[in-house]
């Protein structure tokens, strides 16, 4: 049984003629680039609101599990040796403590589109780098007094400097599935 097939001797007609117009194709090209352009604030003013807006989001957070996964724990003795949950706390505080530091370095990064804030945490970026290792440290059992000192105290320093430039940092507690990343 043989099959007839008939050929088409031009594309069927969709949408207007065939073939396309030049005048067609400019608009095309200028759709493309319209696609191309992501939107992003247009003034100074908005940059800044933004900035500030990541800043204390960012900011907030590494307060908030700093607070909720190392230091509570930490005053109420649950990393000495022998405490009940020691293990599973010191694992929650060695995320947390990674946690917070790309967060403060997040919030740093923030703080550079907002000419006051980037003025008052400044000074804070080199405490923000000590951070770097602590949380390993945490994991291990490894941190001391001062160690949870000093996360205590980097903290403290960004939330003054945030409220000096207008930004005011509160404790946000992030979930546990934000810490594992």
């Amino acid at each position: 049984m043989a099959v007839a097939v008939r050929a088409r001797s031009s594309p069927p007609r969709r949408w207007g003629s065939w073939p396309p117009s030049a005048a067609a194709e400019p608009a095309a090209a200028e759709a493309d680039e319209l696609a191309a352009v992501t939107p992003s604030p247009s003034t100074s003013a908005e940059k800044q609101k933004f900035a500030k807006t990541r800043f204390v989001a960012n900011a907030s957070l590494a307060a908030g599990a700093t607070y909720q996964w190392i230091v509570k724990p930490y005053r109420a003795g649950k990393f000495k040796k022998g405490a009940k949950g020691r293990t599973f706390a010191l694992i929650k505080a060695g995320l947390a403590g990674a946690f917070a530091y790309n967060r403060l370095k997040a919030a740093a990064e923030n703080a550079k589109g907002d000419p006051l804030l980037a003025k008052a945490v400044a000074p804070l970026t080199a405490g923000i780098e000590s951070l770097k290792g602590l949380g390993s440290k945490l994991r291990k059992g490894q941190a001391g007094d001062g160690d949870i000192g000093s996360f205590d105290s980097v903290i403290n320093s960004v939330k003054e400097a945030g409220q000096s430039a207008g930004a005011v940092v509160t404790d946000k507690v992030p979930s546990t599935s934000q810490l594992g990343g």
